[in-house]
């Protein structure tokens, strides 16, 4: 069973899928089955081992910020309407967070590299967060762009020579993966709400900022992740079943995460020459 646990594939696709699936569908009648997102990657780290608060290292600051997303998110949906200025909000909380989660890597740096570095990667998250929350009251869109945001930086991690980060964003890919499934077979009565939109785009977002720190992931792949939410918004088929509008929207969202993948496979093969 160990052997089993320890699997790879396990930790970062099969287990998240399954803890998403059962998160979401035990939690629809409360309208929290967006929880989903974090329920899966929480499950990565329990099974990666690396569920720990000592030393707070960058790493360990990424996956605090990432379990926190799915409470607040779920505290909003909760507890608050969202507003046209929820989703700027939350992006701006979540890029200064950013720069809180990576000062041990920025600090290091010389002043204007500092600052630049910090600039770029506060103003990726809070651009990533603010567009995916948007879309919280959109189940289809929003679980397209989570899936694709999650498998999109996993795989980009991975090229960029990241396999921890790596593992977390398939996971978290995986978890999205689950929830959409559900709303395919029920339609849009599962709803994502703030809290799905928030947990896959702020793990998304620090992951792929940690990869490009701490790693050797490019600025380019993380641009073309970038625009995985504004990719999701284009038309879908009218009148169309949930399940045949959740096709049209991931492949959407899948096009610019394969770019950013394409990219960092590039940058890795340019590196290696």
């Amino acid at each position: 069973m160990k052997d089993l646990l320890a699997n790879p594939v396990v930790q970062s696709g099969v287990a998240p899928f399954a803890a998403g699936l059962a998160v979401a569908g035990l939690l629809i009648p409360l309208r929290l089955a967006g929880l989903a997102a974090g329920a899966g990657f929480l499950a990565a780290v329990w099974l990666i081992g690396n569920f720990g608060f000592a030393p707070l290292t960058a790493t360990r600051r990424i996956v605090v910020l990432a379990l926190a997303a799915p409470v607040l998110g779920a505290l909003a949906d909760l507890a608050f309407r969202p507003t046209r200025a929820t989703a700027p909000a939350l992006g701006a909380i979540f890029g200064a967070a950013a720069i809180w989660a990576f000062w041990s890597v920025l600090s290091q740096k010389d002043l204007p590299q500092g600052l630049v570095a910090a600039a770029g990667v506060a103003a990726l998250v809070a651009w990533i967060v603010a567009f995916t929350a948007s879309l919280q009251g959109d189940s289809v869109r929003a679980a397209a762009a989570g899936l694709a945001l999650g498998v999109g930086t996993g795989v980009a991690a991975v090229l960029g020579a990241s396999a921890l980060l790596g593992q977390y964003g398939l996971a978290l890919g995986s978890a999205c993966g689950a929830f959409l499934l559900l709303v395919m077979v029920l339609g849009r009565r599962v709803a994502a709400g703030t809290t799905l939109a928030l947990s896959a785009s702020v793990a998304a977002s620090l992951l792929g900022a940690g990869a490009l720190l701490l790693a050797q992931l490019p600025w380019t792949a993380l641009a073309a992740l970038a625009l995985v939410p504004v990719a999701v918004r284009l038309p879908l088929p009218e009148k169309s079943p949930a399940w045949l509008q959740a096709i049209v929207a991931s492949i959407y969202s899948l096009a610019p995460a394969g770019a950013a993948c394409f990219l960092a496979w590039q940058a890795g093969r340019g590196a290696g020459a």
